[in-house]
């Protein structure tokens, strides 16, 4: 049952060199923010910043705010430049924001340096991620397959590797500086190489050759009239459950396995090595999956094991329970992401700022969920905190009736047509 018909008149080389040029963009954004991730204790030590947590929370605070402005400017700054310029000027500010924090740790040992580092990373990984799923959506559209699942599985990918490079620098005694600057400039290059294979369109604002672009003011409009789309808030509820699944896990998981359920600190570092590995393997299976059963019911299927394992995790009991627990809900969140973009791509007019729209609402529920769940865990319990990521859960269950494909309409029959001959 497959959920996308093919619409390109493009070869198929061509299409397969533009969908391996977006694959390379998720991986190259999830490289840059691993590679930060990975080297945060190298660069709490060359600032001095003792081992006090709040003050690497403060620089982390302004990484999510650049990346809440990213997500906000992307679909303005598609509409004024296209995706060519826009994903390119993306991950130039990422490499420039990489540098900063790389120079300002381990050679000027400047706070402020890093910090703005971490916002110009932040920015530029913001609008890449909304530019990217808007690119990766059109692909897919045009290829007829689900591919966005396995896009999502690249950037996962790219996270593994820059954690890799990480570990293993740190391991070698490289300089935090040099391990940044070199893979910044890695993902510069490898941006210009890889944006060659994106076609251009006029449509979303790309310069084409003899071929009027549409005028910014009404791209804009449109823009904004997506809004009003009441099938793409509900899509948007999916993917707010689904990312508020995802981003509390990857913050919360080790710390709820030690502090709720008493294992130790090695303990929760396996068990969310199993929320990642649950949650890539069902990217990376999703696509075949969903051309397969629909996305209505995989979404359905995925979602409901995930709310269950959150539960199973909740409740807790021996730790074979909490690791089974822990798989279904890596499981469960790993579809809804990449299938609401897919749906917001179809069935009306301006697809770009549609996926844009859904992924601003996403990615936002990414990066703000898990300091509300810090929250309330400080006032309720972690564990019991949890539950708020049930809800949502349990609310993107009940919307995914949302991502059911749209048909396009039929065109109209000619009147000299049989067809549009009164039956006999």
């Amino acid at each position: 049952m497959s959920q996308t018909t093919p619409t390109s008149t493009r070869s198929r080389r061509e299409l397969h060199a533009w969908r391996n040029a977006v694959f390379v963009i998720f991986i190259l954004s999830g490289l840059a923010m691993a590679s930060w991730v990975a080297r945060i204790p190298g660069v709490r030590d060359g600032l001095g910043l003792g081992k006090d947590p709040s003050a690497v929370g403060l620089l982390i605070l302004g990484l999510s705010a650049g990346a809440i402005v990213g997500l906000v400017a992307a679909s303005p700054l598609l509409v004024r430049f296209g995706p060519h310029k826009g994903m390119v000027g993306g991950l130039f500010i990422v490499s420039a924001g990489m540098m900063l924090i790389g120079v300002g740790a381990s050679i000027a040992h400047s706070v402020p340096l890093v910090a703005i580092g971490l916002i110009l990373l932040g920015f530029g990984n913001g609008m890449v991620d909304v530019m990217m799923n808007v690119e990766g959506t059109a692909v897919e559209r045009e290829i007829g397959k689900t591919l966005m699942p396995l896009m999502h599985a690249c950037f996962s990918l790219g996270t593994v590797i820059g954690a890799g490079f990480g570990a293993a620098a740190a391991a070698l005694g490289i300089d935090v500086s040099w391990h940044l600057i070199v893979t910044a400039v890695v993902i510069a290059v490898a941006i210009v190489i890889a944006v060659r294979f994106v076609p251009r369109e006029a449509e979303l604002g790309d310069e084409v050759a003899n071929t009027p672009a549409v005028p910014f003011r009404q791209r804009m409009r449109e823009n904004l009239a997506v809004w009003a789309d009441w099938r793409l808030i509900l899509i948007g509820v999916v993917m707010l459950g689904m990312a508020f699944g995802e981003g509390s896990a990857n913050d919360w998981i080790s710390l709820a396995v030690v502090d709720g359920h008493g294992q130790s600190n090695s303990t929760g570092a396996l068990v969310f090595g199993f929320f990642v590995a649950a949650m890539t393997l069902g990217r990376v299976l999703g696509g075949p999956l969903v051309d397969r059963i629909g996305r209505v019911l995989a979404i359905r299927i995925t979602g409901g094991l995930g709310a269950a394992g959150l539960l199973i995790f909740i409740l807790g009991g021996p730790l074979w329970v909490v690791i089974i627990g822990t798989v279904l809900w890596g499981f469960g969140v790993s579809l809804g992401f990449p299938l609401g973009m897919s749906a917001a791509s179809e069935g009306a007019a301006n697809p770009a700022a549609r996926v844009s729209a859904v992924a601003i609402i996403g990615y936002c529920a990414f990066l703000v969920g898990p300091p509300v769940i810090g929250f309330l865990g400080k006032e309720f319990g972690l564990l019991n905190a949890l539950y708020l990521v049930l809800v949502l859960l349990i609310a993107a269950f009940a919307a995914a009736g949302a991502v059911r494909p749209v048909a396009k309409p039929a065109p109209a029959a000619s009147p000299a047509s049989p067809a549009s001959e009164p039956a006999a």
